[in-house]
């Protein structure tokens, strides 16, 4: 792993909802499968659609 690359947004809090979606890192189960062998550029794909996903989790902001 490269100093550039990014690391797993994992929290060790993991526990899937019903589609799927980890309530931790809000990575896809496939996603988190695939983590390991995802390029720097896929890695930081998986980190902006997780970003989003928790955003629409809470989408109040304060």
């Amino acid at each position: 792993m490269s100093e550039d690359s990014p690391r797993s947004p994992c929290i060790s809090v993991c526990v899937l909802d019903d589609d799927d979606i980890c309530l931790g890192c809000y990575r896809t189960a496939d996603e988190i499968t695939d983590w390991t062998m995802s390029t720097d550029a896929q890695k930081r794909e998986i980190l902006r659609k997780a970003r989003e996903r928790l955003e629409a989790s809470f989408p109040m902001r304060l």
